[in-house]
């Protein structure tokens, strides 16, 4: 009977330790991938309620413009007087415009958080080394074009694509085209030199 009950108690344990993470509808959420179409209506409810809570669409790169904008500020220069602050993104130039006054730089903290939280639940989370040096340039190098790129299209896939194409802008539909361009570019570049 000791025996018996020592056992049960260890089953219990181990189900109570492993039991949400075998729990069907945790799988479903948390683990296992979302169908596209899952994924596409979860996205337009999160898109149609920011949009009512803060009157913007969702977006992203200009939020890292205004965190640049601020650390150069905060090590003493004048982020002011950029152009793209003064001509295009007037409203870090707004009185008491910071980044808690900001719903996009919450917003992304939000996104590097949650980005965090879903590959920790999926048991997904690897740290990897780079490869080589060659493989670093390339990150850094990507990571600098496309921010570029995505100050000249006043948006990135997020901003002037998923934002745009429902609110029937044309821009989106030129964005659409040249991101694919690009990609193809990119991809041929990457394999030739970095890979």
């Amino acid at each position: 009977m000791t025996n018996l009950s020592s056992t049960t108690g260890r089953d219990a344990n181990a189900a109570g330790s492993g039991g949400l993470r075998n729990n069907a509808v945790f799988k479903d959420l948390f683990v296992n991938p979302w169908t596209y179409v899952t994924g596409a209506v979860i996205l337009a409810l999160l898109n149609i309620a920011l949009i009512a809570s803060t009157g913007k669409g969702w977006g992203v790169t200009t939020a890292f413009a205004y965190w640049a904008g601020w650390i150069w500020n905060g090590v003493g220069g004048d982020a002011h007087n950029w152009a793209y602050f003064t001509e295009v993104a007037k409203a870090f130039n707004g009185e008491n415009f910071n980044f808690l006054n900001d719903p996009a730089s919450i917003m992304n903290l939000g996104i590097i958080a949650g980005a965090f939280l879903s590959v920790l639940l999926a048991s997904q989370a690897r740290f990897k080394g780079l490869k080589s040096g060659k493989q670093a340039v390339a990150a850094i190098l990507g990571g600098l074009l496309m921010g570029f790129g995505a100050r000249l299209a006043f948006g990135c896939n997020i901003g002037a694509l998923f934002t745009a194409l429902p609110s029937l802008s044309g821009q989106g539909w030129v964005f659409i085209v040249f991101i694919f361009l690009g990609a193809a570019v990119g991809s041929r570049l990457l394999v030739k030199y970095f890979i």
